[in-house]
């Protein structure tokens, strides 16, 4: 069976993490890919992706680069990343057939109702048009 490619939305903030952790943890197997979306670029290896500051502008933070080098060595995974530039809710949803993923895990401010309803909340939106399953994950899993 081919591996899958397994996107997790990433801004580096604390539920972001949470949703990598999980995504590491409960989803990914042997032979998967897992594609970390930034919200361009063509896909970057981990080895290159803790070196991408200068190219693409995007700090990633060293939590993150643990974590991902933990799973990528734990579990025989391969680790890439894609930077989209532009609305992150628009750009995730374009990633699912761009790449193509065959999942996405998305973290969750835990916004309240009136603060989803002024801001927008960039989960709902993916969770609502994606074309392919999507797993939130709150903060404090």
């Amino acid at each position: 069976m081919a591996g899958r490619n397994i996107g997790v939305a990433v801004d580096f903030s604390s539920c972001s993490k949470a949703a990598l952790r999980w995504a590491s943890t409960n989803l990914t197997r042997s032979g998967d890919k897992l594609i970390l979306i930034h919200s361009g670029s063509p896909l970057i290896p981990l080895a290159e992706f803790s070196d991408v500051t200068k190219t693409y502008s995007v700090s990633p933070d060293k939590e993150t680069i643990e974590i991902l080098t933990q799973v990528a060595n734990q579990r025989g995974i391969e680790v890439f990343a894609k930077i989209l530039y532009g609305d992150p809710a628009k750009k995730l949803y374009e990633a699912v057939d761009l790449v193509p993923l065959s999942c996405m895990v998305i973290g969750s401010r835990g916004l309240s109702t009136l603060k989803r309803a002024l801001m927008g909340s960039v989960s709902t939106y993916i969770v609502n048009h994606a074309a392919c399953p999507v797993t939130v994950v709150k903060e404090n899993m």
